[in-house]
């Protein structure tokens, strides 16, 4: 009798050892192969469905559904990603060999990209992925945010409803990382649209305002063929996408390269008026209406130069559907843009803070050749909000001496480049002439080649 209750007992404690072995087998599966299979089959097709960049593959891309399991990527750790770049090679007997795979250091290849920042700097592409799937030909709002501007972020995911790359900062200081990571998530999987059309890329390191390499790192991973440089603090109020892609003529001038098209930019005379974007004009009409009342003005109608270009009393009373050329251009015009992602110069990463930083970008977009176009149809409204002035003052300070070297330096490199090219005596290096005769040192050092 003891005999078969001691059976019975070491056969139910074998029972229960063969299961305890199987669930833990099954658990150890699923979390260190499943989950790995699964990135990289999502960075497989990701590799398929985004044209030219076949080769680059972010193994630390994620899905909105996933936990914040992974903090570690984020902190100090030493840990190293890799890229796989495609080449070839040559079999011994001289075949050539497609298959050659060349492992990169993702770290390194981005500290090249972004050599202007200042370091050290980490960078993380695709801490988020939208799943949605765009036209090559649609327009990629590129933006900036830091954890203060989310329920702005918010507001542009949901009224633009189409592809956004956008760049947060991130103070890497544990106990911000952590709590922003978090609200991060919430905010991320708070709506359908924006898991469908937003690409996050984080930036962690201790410096404020790097606006023109954040706005770089958007733009560089940006998933479309055409971009929009956009501040987050301005609401979409037409439909310009639509507009664009109806328009055969207007995508082809796109495509070539040397467009940019202007949106025009306003905000309210009032500032409590500007805060409330669910009262904001959704129509030139009534746009027009609340101009001639004065509640709207031009924005930061102070500083003339920033927008007096775009010729605002033109667009008032240009027709429905009229599209018109910048014909006057000065170097501190800073317009909202639409244009080619590849091709078009960078932002001059030097610009850290306020003062000059877009003005730069747009600066060096004209000299390579690029004209301004303004889409008569179409504005964008400023959401009013305090700034850091004593911040302003300061960075402004120091960007003016930024500035000056800047121009002269630009313009002293597109002269060589395109002379060499050949290029000087073209209609391409029309823009560069005429703005670089206004620099009296550049004018001194190459006359003869600007009066070609």
């Amino acid at each position: 009798m003891v005999a078969q209750v001691l059976s019975r007992c070491f056969r139910c404690v074998r029972l229960a050892l063969v299961l305890y072995i199987l669930v833990a087998v099954l658990y150890t599966t699923h979390h260190l192969f499943f989950n790995l299979v699964c990135t990289a089959f999502k960075s497989l097709v990701s590799s398929l469905s985004s044209p030219g960049n076949s080769w680059l593959h972010f193994p630390f891309s994620r899905s909105s559904t996933y936990e914040l399991e992974r903090p570690s990527i984020l902190s100090d750790s030493t840990e190293e990603h890799t890229l796989f770049w495609e080449s070839v090679g040559l079999s011994p007997n001289g075949e050539l060999l497609r298959d050659k795979v060349v492992p990169v250091n993702a770290e390194r290849l981005l500290s090249k990209a972004f050599a202007n920042t200042m370091r050290p700097s980490k960078i993380v592409p695709y801490y988020y992925k939208a799943t949605g799937v765009f036209s090559s030909d649609a327009v990629t709002i590129t933006t900036l945010i830091t954890s203060d501007r989310f329920t702005a972020f918010s507001r542009l995911v949901e009224r633009y409803q189409g592809p956004i790359s956008v760049t947060i900062h991130v103070h890497n200081i544990k106990e911000h990382l952590q709590e922003l990571l978090h609200s991060l998530h919430d905010l991320y999987i708070s709506s359908d649209k924006m898991s469908k059309h937003v690409d996050v890329h984080l930036v962690l390191d201790s410096f404020d305002r790097q606006f023109n390499a954040w706005r770089n790192i958007a733009r560089f991973f940006a998933r479309t063929d055409f971009v929009m440089m956009l501040d987050i603090d301005f609401y979409i109020c037409t439909d310009f996408q639509a507009s664009i892609l109806g328009n055969k003529s207007l995508l082809e001038k796109l495509r070539e390269g040397h467009t940019a098209l202007v949106i025009p930019a306003f905000e309210y005379a009032n500032y409590r008026e500007g805060t409330n974007p669910a009262a904001f004009p959704r129509s030139k009409r009534d746009l027009l209406g609340l101009v001639k009342s004065k509640h709207i003005r031009v924005f930061h109608s102070f500083w003339v130069p920033g927008h007096n270009n775009t010729d605002y009393e033109k667009y008032y009373s240009a027709q429905p559907g009229d599209i018109y050329k910048v014909t006057t251009y000065q170097s501190n015009y800073e317009p909202y843009v639409i244009f080619k992602k590849e091709g078009p110069p960078w932002c001059d990463e030097r610009f850290i803070g306020y003062g000059g930083n877009k003005a730069a970008c747009l600066f060096e977009m004209y000299l390579s050749g690029v004209s301004f176009y303004v889409l008569a149809d179409h504005f964008i409204v400023h959401q009013n909000h305090l700034y850091e002035e004593q911040a302003r003052k300061h960075e402004r300070a120091y960007n003016r001496k930024v500035w000056i070297e800047f121009q002269e330096e630009t313009c002293l490199r597109y002269i060589k480049n395109y002379n060499e090219s050949g290029l000087i005596a073209t209609p391409l290096a029309n823009n560069l002439r005429d703005e670089c005769k206004k620099k009296r040192r550049v004018r001194k050092l190459v006359a003869p080649l600007l009066d070609t």
